[in-house]
């Protein structure tokens, strides 16, 4: 090899055009856009402290299972998360035996061993929430009737850190309600008052008004008006991202915030 050719082969050798990087579709979908707002849509299944009590309070509810998914404004999953709270779930079966899908129990047994629900404390739940905040630079968690779930979820954490920790949500964090979001959009549509006379999704007032309940939303958002809610937190998530995405799809003014 003449001296100038072993010059070219070295060259060839450590100055190669770098290879160009190949990004799966997988990977791109575990990688945070930072132009994209992301939002924690929670949902929790509670147990009475009181089972006599008749009103459906929050003070009166203890948290057994928490239900989570990182989305956009679209409704695009990024991360899903299924947990069982061990505190309660394990720990208080007197109390679990009064919830209001105690029937669903035994299910609960069977996703546990088949990995479907990761047990946690509440603790490492919190934990998780607050990583996930911070992976994907978001403060907003959304819920429907967040007002019950945050209240659930702060009875929880007092009770079960007696009052040394008073709030589930990491400080800072900015709640969103569908709830309202819906109220503002999808309960005003002509179509969907419609749907709810036609349908027998009425409310009993004096003047009845449409539900608002997240399965009668998702019934008509669907068109699936076989659809019945699980009452499980992450199957029940899925089908709020549904209400977020499709109240932001209509492109109205709506209230969003949780304290507004």
């Amino acid at each position: 090899m003449t001296e100038q050719n072993l010059v070219k082969h070295r060259q060839a050798k450590y100055y190669k055009t770098p290879r160009k990087r190949v990004v799966t579709k997988e990977r791109k979908r575990k990688m945070v856009d930072k132009r994209k707002t992301y939002v924690i849509v929670l949902d929790t299944e509670t147990c009475p402290l009181d089972k006599d009590m008749e009103e459906v309070t929050p003070s009166n509810m203890f948290v057994y299972d928490v239900g989570m998914a990182v989305v956009d404004k679209k409704g695009n999953v990024y991360e899903t998360y299924s947990f069982v709270v061990a505190d309660i779930f394990f720990d208080e079966k007197t109390l679990m035996n009064s919830a209001y899908y105690a029937d669903k129990l035994p299910q609960y047994y069977k996703d546990i061993k088949s990995g479907k629900r990761k047990v946690a404390t509440l603790y490492t739940i919190r934990k998780t929430l607050a990583e996930l905040m911070k992976k994907y630079n978001t403060n907003i968690i959304s819920a429907h009737n967040a007002r019950f779930d945050n209240g659930a979820l702060n009875n929880t954490e007092r009770w079960l850190t007696k009052s040394k920790y008073r709030y589930f949500y990491p400080y800072g964090a900015v709640l969103w309600d569908t709830l309202k979001m819906a109220h503002d959009v999808i309960a005003k549509m002509p179509t969907y008052k419609k749907f709810c006379e036609e349908n027998g999704y009425m409310t009993a007032h004096k003047k009845p008004r449409p539900q608002e309940k997240a399965e009668v939303l998702y019934k008509f958002i669907s068109g699936n008006n076989e659809f019945e809610e699980s009452h499980t937190g992450l199957e029940d998530v899925l089908i709020e991202k549904e209400i977020l995405a499709y109240c932001f799809r209509q492109k109205k003014k709506m209230r969003k915030l949780l304290y507004d």
